[in-house]
């Protein structure tokens, strides 16, 4: 025996020990899978593995919370784009109501309906836009064809190609009231059409013969209710009503134009979406726009349309009368979470004299029946300190990137800023614009 014993060392028999003990355990599990224990294990593991997860964002949050001050402080927030992942959480909470599953066989064709002026357009997603505007009363849609646009950037391009004469001596002039959207002049340059050209400032503008006026109306940047200005014989409107919803504005009327455009982007804050359309009550004009997105992209992404149609359905249940009583209505969400970020910012901006904001008028909100106060999507903040000449760059310099004036041809005094981000970086946005006016 003893011959034996000396045969191993300790190392020998911790070997031995282990491989036993790993021959034990394979036998439970074997057993227990036998049993109906092996869902219990996975589970248990699963369970772990989700509160280790779970502990870890909790700390991440905790973490950010904590150094707001200090790392937080060294983030970069970018307020130049109008992202709109505000919504992200409203979307969450509907959970699959809005998803939508496309077969692989589906939308194969370039066409959606031939029998429609626009061939492209999805009858679902006519449908339901139809439906929209007449739950929120903020569009006039009988005797209106709808053309569909990848965003309403494309309608814009297609409406200009659409009313500027194609035989014309020069090109057609191109306005719009400043401040205006940043996006008009490059839009309307960029291509170096002879079609259409930018002429400016509408309120400027004195050149004689035809014109195409743009009016966005709440105005981007600056979120005033806008009128056309130059009211000249001649002059051709567009008017870009992308922000003409409940959470930004008392919708006082329905609007009646003769070409309207919209966007699923600002609407519902489905901008990856790439889904606008137009209202339009000449046939002729509404073929050539629809002319211009076949020369461009061959038609409107029919899976696009499709998940914009259900996106608007889950909109509008929620937002006809006797649904909103849920407490689900998007656009009463919304207009809560615009009111409670615009009195955030005010209040930060009102702790000093070093920035001002627009004074708005309220009004009588025919949707929400009652007196709303304008809570644009983005803030138009001026820098009153002397010593600022540019505001944008003294904000980049506290990493804070917004756009600056002279992209909307006004003063670089003032800036836009977009308060339609998470809430992580419009959280860090106050703290850090409390910081430079401590």
């Amino acid at each position: 025996m003893a011959k034996f014993l000396s045969i191993f060392t300790m190392r020998n028999l911790l070997v031995l020990s282990l491989a036993l003990n790993l021959s034990l355990i394979m036998r439970v599990f074997f057993d227990g899978e036998k049993q109906g224990f092996f869902f219990s294990v996975e589970q248990r593991g699963r369970s772990m593995a989700e509160d280790k997860e779970a502990h870890a964002t909790q700390r991440t949050l905790q973490s950010v919370s904590s150094s707001s001050g200090q790392e937080g402080m060294e983030k970069v927030i970018n307020l130049d784009h109008g992202d709109p992942t505000m919504y992200e959480k409203y979307w969450m909470m509907m959970g699959e109501r809005t998803t939508v599953v496309i077969p692989g066989w589906h939308s194969m064709s370039y066409f959606s309906d031939v029998k429609n002026l626009c061939w492209f357009l999805e009858p679902e997603f006519a449908k339901q836009v139809f439906r929209l505007h007449r739950a929120v009363g903020n569009a006039v849609t009988e005797g209106c064809h709808i053309v569909v646009g990848t965003g309403s950037s494309q309608l814009i391009l297609a409406a200009l190609f659409a009313l500027s004469p194609k035989d014309g001596s020069e090109p057609m002039s191109v306005v719009s009231t400043a401040p205006y959207y940043s996006s008009y002049p490059v839009m309307s340059n960029h291509l170096k059409s002879g079609l259409y050209v930018w002429a400016g400032d509408a309120r400027s503008f004195n050149k004689e013969g035809p014109y195409i006026e743009l009016v966005t109306s709440p105005n981007n940047p600056d979120g005033f209710v806008r009128h056309s200005m130059v009211n000249r014989t001649g002059g051709i409107l567009v008017h870009d009503l992308a922000y003409y919803w409940p959470q930004y504005t008392p919708i006082s009327s329905p609007a009646d134009h003769d070409l309207t455009l919209f966007t699923v982007s600002k609407a519902t804050g489905h901008a990856g979406t790439r889904i606008g359309w137009a209202l339009v009550k000449d046939a002729e004009v509404a073929k050539k726009m629809v002319k211009f997105i076949e020369l461009n992209t061959i038609g409107v992404s029919r899976d696009s349309q499709l998940r914009a149609a259900k996106i608007l359905e889950v909109m509008t249940n929620t937002t006809e009368i006797g649904s909103s009583d849920s407490g689900e209505s998007f656009f009463e969400i919304s207009y809560h979470l615009m009111a409670e970020r615009w009195r955030l910012l005010q209040a930060a901006v009102n702790n000093s004299s070093m920035f001002s904001l627009p004074d708005f008028a309220p009004g009588f909100c025919h949707f929400l029946q009652q007196q709303t106060q304008p809570q644009p999507a983005f803030a138009w903040l001026k820098c009153e300190d002397d010593a600022v000449e540019d505001c944008e760059s003294f904000l980049k310099g506290h990493k804070i990137l917004t756009r600056g004036g002279r992209s909307f041809g006004v003063s670089p005094k003032y800036v836009r800023i977009s308060m339609l981000d998470r809430d992580i970086n419009f959280s860090l946005f106050l703290k850090r614009l409390s910081i430079i006016q401590s």
